[in-house]
């Protein structure tokens, strides 16, 4: 008969190449795939834990162990953490692009900035176009109003003006029309 209870036990613990830290502590992602005791001082133990072995798989890929060991140990160890992100990003997207990695990612952001600083650009343009013609609308339609032949009618005949109904409309659409470009121009200065 086999007995089942130490396969098991490996099983559960990692296959017997846990720490030797009294608990069972799981090995490293690193360790695990290399099959190979997890050791105290184990360089990839912070960076890479038991729990996320994808993300050293793409690692080893892409660098291959020994780089990674290499890199890591040259660094002074308030580094190492933001070494391990660079490395994983850059082997995610090797993974992602084989041939231009994180550069094509790149390339691709850039030219998606450019677009949008273009449109910018164009959109900024026609606002300017707008205004300007607001403006010369605004200029062109006080001068007319001003010089206008019933206007000129009006001034002479200030007596008849009270009295006649077509002039008291044509004051009052004139000021109407004063007081919509004067909000229009207040509008477009601020």
């Amino acid at each position: 008969m086999v007995d089942y209870y130490p396969i098991m036990k490996d099983i559960i613990t990692g296959g017997g190449g846990g720490r030797k830290q009294g608990g069972a502590a799981p090995p490293c992602a690193a360790c695990k795939l290399l099959r190979r005791r997890c050791a105290k001082d184990c360089v990839f133990a912070p960076y890479f834990p038991a729990d996320e072995p994808q993300k050293f798989a793409s690692v080893h890929k892409v660098f291959g162990a020994s780089n990674v060991n290499k890199m890591l140990q040259e660094l002074e160890e308030h580094h190492r953490g933001d070494a391990v992100s660079a490395m994983v990003y850059e082997a995610n997207a090797r993974v992602r692009d084989p041939v231009y990695g994180c550069v094509g990612a790149i390339s691709s952001l850039q030219q998606q900035i450019d677009h949008l600083h273009s449109q910018l650009a164009l959109a900024q343009a026609e606002v300017v176009q707008m205004r300007m013609r607001m403006h010369q609308y605004s200029n062109n339609n006080s001068s007319t109003i001003s010089t206008s032949p019933d206007d000129h009618y009006h001034n002479n005949n200030t007596n008849n003006s009270h009295d006649s109904p077509s002039s008291s409309r044509h004051t009052n659409s004139f000021n109407s029309r004063r007081s919509f470009f004067n909000m229009e121009d207040t509008f477009w200065s601020s």
